[in-house]
């Protein structure tokens, strides 16, 4: 089975991605794109001071992950998903701040589409009043909530509401959304998949 987990930044991604793999050992981790890229010596920056290389880099890094996994048998799972780089590119194209623009992230959207149909089940991680997940400094990400909160509302625009049209017409993955302790995520995922091979 093919996962991406997708979402906002700190809200228990990287949590669910270890916590799946260190249950279920067959399984493939790929590290997100920003960390792989930050071990290689690549700069990249956040929220207003992000360009087209920043994201554009992370975004195709993704997408070729992804790509490789041909076959519903494989049985990996991805730290952010490519349809991650539209929500903050667009996040950034808001402010206007640098050449990243509405039609950089329309350029985005034929690549992250088609990656799609490599991804089985597509897990969004959304912030909701039910689970609160504070804010924590790992000495990467930055610690700014209204940044978090408008990224969220990005995603939220995307699959809740269809912004973009990103997911495939043929070939899409389950799209789901967890959230709540640690355990309860992981067994909502693992039940999802056991629906998905009783279909």
């Amino acid at each position: 089975m093919r996962i991406a987990i997708s979402g906002a930044h700190s809200l228990g991604k990287s949590t669910l991605v270890l916590d799946w793999v260190s249950k279920h050992h067959h399984y493939i981790r790929e590290e997100e794109p920003y960390r792989a890229l930050h071990a290689a010596c690549y700069e990249i920056k956040f929220r207003q001071a992000c360009t087209r290389l920043h994201n554009g880099i992370q975004l195709f890094y993704n997408a070729s992950r992804v790509n490789r996994y041909h076959s519903t048998g494989d049985n990996v799972i991805f730290d952010r998903s490519p349809v991650d780089y539209i929500a903050y590119s667009q996040y950034t194209a808001n402010y206007k701040t640098t050449d990243i623009d509405d039609d950089f992230v329309k350029l985005m959207v034929s690549t992250v589409r088609d990656s799609l149909r490599y991804i089985d089940i597509l897990v969004f991680v959304p912030m909701t009043d039910l689970w609160p997940v504070e804010m924590e400094d790992d000495g990467i990400r930055p610690i700014d909530i209204t940044y978090r909160n408008e990224v969220d509302s990005l995603f939220k625009e995307i699959y809740r509401e269809g912004r973009f049209n990103v997911i495939p017409a043929s070939g899409a993955p389950k799209i789901v959304e967890v959230w709540g302790p640690r355990e309860e995520r992981l067994q909502k995922l693992e039940q999802e998949i056991k629906d998905i091979r009783l279909l």
